[in-house]
């Protein structure tokens, strides 16, 4: 035999199969406990729908409404929530070790826009040659960069090497 579909969301009218159950009214008032029939009887009589709000109460709570109605709202409510959430990205900028000052502002002012945005940034720090044998320069850069975005983003990840990289992760505050 195949078992019935299981549908998502509240329970409603006859498949609330508890005995008694705490019942609020169609304007909000608090009805108080009394047995499921009765509370299906009294939201037929409305021409509405018994809708179980909260099921993990003792016992669960149960709402006279109009079922198509709360279904609506509840999809909107997700809309709204998904309309509002920013997905956080990571923008990577990529600098030197001997690395000109105004160079080094333009990179600065590129990070200070992604950080204001709400996205992260990764500093990548390439080394080429023989700047491997001076991995302090590469330091001072990163450190220079986390000393002048202090006020406005903190330190995910502390500089750390990769092959001839050296990577830095900055987050908005």
């Amino acid at each position: 035999m195949v078992a019935p579909p299981t549908r998502e969301g509240p329970r409603v009218n006859e498949e609330i199969r508890i005995p008694l159950v705490r019942l609020i009214g169609s304007n909000g008032e608090m009805i108080g406990i009394m047995p499921t029939r009765e509370a299906l009887h009294r939201a037929m009589q409305e021409g509405l729908d018994l809708v179980e709000i909260s099921p993990g109460a003792d016992p669960p709570v149960c709402k006279i409404l109009d079922f198509g109605k709360f279904k609506y709202e509840q999809q909107k409510k997700k809309s709204e929530a998904r309309k509002k959430q920013k997905i956080v990205e990571i923008k990577e900028i990529k600098v030197r070790p001997n690395i000109d000052d105004h160079d080094y502002d333009v990179k600065l002012r590129q990070m200070k826009n992604f950080i204001a945005e709400g996205d992260k940034v990764k500093v990548t720090l390439r080394f080429r040659g023989r700047e491997m044998a001076h991995l302090d320069l590469g330091m001072k850069v990163l450190e220079r960069v986390k000393a002048e975005l202090e006020p406005v983003a903190k330190v995910e990840q502390m500089p750390r090497m990769e092959n001839r990289q050296m990577v830095m992760v900055l987050t908005p505050r």
